[in-house]
């Protein structure tokens, strides 16, 4: 197995090299455990690359949030522009992971050819993503219901050449 370098919020992001951004809801305060980890870990195990993939998480390492909001902003906008594919997972759930900024950036970019949506139907709150799932299909991007498949639909991305 290639490895997986993962680069974490705010840290520096690689100057090339296939790369996923994971977007998606972040828990925040400890709320609910993060989905990110397992995303990493299914990321990993299907990689069969060349390079290392590297797996750019919005979260921070050690929990260390950004002094300034717009330093995390600038960082997530930066990182999913740079990357070969972006994995939006969205489990939502209006108490936990309500997910009101991943919205706006799966909106930002579904056109970019690099965006692939997975939405579990057994989240809390399924319907919410409704509106992501046609949005996603009328501009042909793969939509998941596990996040194994869609962590697959990136991995496709990034091997058939149509992500940077």
């Amino acid at each position: 197995m290639t490895a997986v370098n993962l680069v974490m919020a705010r840290e520096p992001l690689p100057a090339a090299g296939p790369s996923v951004f994971l977007a998606g809801p972040t828990p925040h305060k400890g709320a609910v455990p993060s989905w990110r980890p397992a995303a990493v870990q299914v990321l990993a195990a299907r990689w069969a690359g060349q390079q290392p993939l590297t797996v750019l998480s919005p979260e921070s390492r050690n929990g260390r949030r950004a002094d300034r909001y717009e330093d995390q902003v600038d960082w997530e906008t930066d990182a999913r522009a740079a990357a070969s594919a972006i994995l939006f997972w969205i489990p939502r759930d209006l108490r936990t992971l309500p997910g009101m900024t991943t919205n706006v950036e799966f909106g930002l970019d579904v056109t970019t050819g690099r965006a692939v949506l997975g939405c579990p139907p057994d989240c809390p709150n399924p319907e919410r993503n409704r509106y992501l799932v046609h949005v996603a299909r009328r501009h042909g991007v793969p939509v998941c219901t596990t996040l194994h498949d869609t962590a697959g639909a990136a991995l496709a991305l990034i091997a058939a050449g149509t992500s940077r």
